[in-house]
């Protein structure tokens, strides 16, 4: 067997680092035109995931009792208003860019309704949407906290679907890496290295925080659904552990990034609000646990009998009444052809008397 030359370990990393180094690339373009119409990554990723999520929600909600005719119902009040409180949310945790640095007013306010170039708080987008999904619920007669349970799954797997987004973008990457999958960012789209003052250098890559998301979603999303099946969690359970399983994961991911945010004691400020969601949904999870074990019989407010939606029922007959002499003597009582051969039977009594 013919030894290897000593001289080998030297030429090596001359040689592998053009062989193996790799990147994920960026796509090149993020909109299309059919006619004049824009066709833009970012708002098809969010149909899509939008799309999926109403199809697992459907199933679940079936699975669980509901009408399937009410998921759309409730889509179409909870969409809406988590599209306009997400981009509320992004706005006010990154205001320089709308308001200038301190509100100064250097910003362009307009800028904030320009949703299709990205920019939706998740937090936001779940707060106002659940008070959307409120009101579809109220007017249905479903329980919110039922719904809640069907839609949680769907979401994870959403906010994934709509990462990629970020990646036709080419925003809200991480910091630089050295790692095999670093992210490739053209020269237009880098952000000022906070260390030097000037944009980084072409070339750089960095964390693909859009994949890290992406994947960590789809699996707490595939945790979700085992827990739910394995234990029939029920009266919001499963919402409350999509909040607990996403912040743990967006937490570390989060740190990674390196696009513009306020920070607040040394930390961003989604960092805080994932670490502050968290411990609240670990509390509530542990209080929900413990007064409910077992999932809601029904997913409807009220029972289906009282539901004025439910059309008029012709009432059940009654039972006729008892008579009261019978309960006093134990035995019907007597019509008139039943008193008749009495009186008959006296009057022959008294006629031999007479006689």
């Amino acid at each position: 067997m013919t030894a290897l030359p000593a001289s080998l370990p030297a030429v090596l990393p001359a040689v592998l680092p053009g062989t193996l180094v790799a990147e994920i690339p960026s796509p090149a373009e993020h909109t299309w035109y059919l006619g004049i119409f824009p066709l833009r990554a970012y708002a098809l990723a969010i149909l899509a995931g939008i799309v999926v999520a109403v199809w697992m929600t459907t199933r679940r909600w079936r699975e669980r009792g509901g009408n399937p005719d009410d998921v759309l119902e409730i889509v179409f009040w909870a969409v809406p208003f988590g599209i306009v409180g997400g981009r509320i949310y992004h706005v006010l945790s990154s205001p320089d860019r709308y308001f200038g640095e301190n509100f100064s007013g250097g910003g362009d306010p307009i800028q904030a309704l320009y949703v299709w170039e990205g920019g939706l708080g998740i937090w936001g987008a779940v707060a106002l949407g659940a008070v959307g999904a409120w009101i579809g619920c109220r007017r249905l007669g479903v329980r919110l906290s039922s719904f809640a349970d069907a839609v949680a799954p769907g979401l994870l797997v959403a906010q994934a679907i709509g990462r990629l987004g970020n990646w036709f973008n080419q925003e809200l990457y991480g910091r630089p890496t050295e790692l095999p999958w670093g992210l490739h960012i053209d020269a237009g789209y880098l952000v000022t290295n906070p260390a030097t003052g000037v944009a980084y250098p072409e070339g750089t890559l960095f964390h693909p925080t859009f994949l890290y998301e992406l994947v960590w979603n789809l699996a707490m999303a595939g945790v979700l659904l085992f827990l739910d099946r394995r234990f029939k969690l029920g009266h919001a359970r499963v919402f409350w552990a999509y909040v607990l399983l996403y912040t743990l994961g967006r937490v570390w991911i989060e740190m990674l990034r390196i696009d513009d945010a306020e920070v607040v004691l040394g930390l961003r400020l989604n960092v805080w609000t994932s670490i502050l969601l968290g411990l609240a949904a670990l509390v509530v999870s542990v209080v929900l646990a413990r007064r409910f074990p077992t999932r809601e019989e029904s997913v409807r407010l009220r029972p289906q009998d009282d539901d004025p939606s439910a059309g008029p029922e012709a009432e059940p007959e009654r039972e006729p009444e008892p008579d009261p002499g019978s309960e006093m003597t134990g035995t019907a009582a007597a019509g008139p052809e039943e008193e008749k051969p009495a009186a008959v039977e006296e009057s022959d009594a008294d006629a031999s008397a007479r006689t």
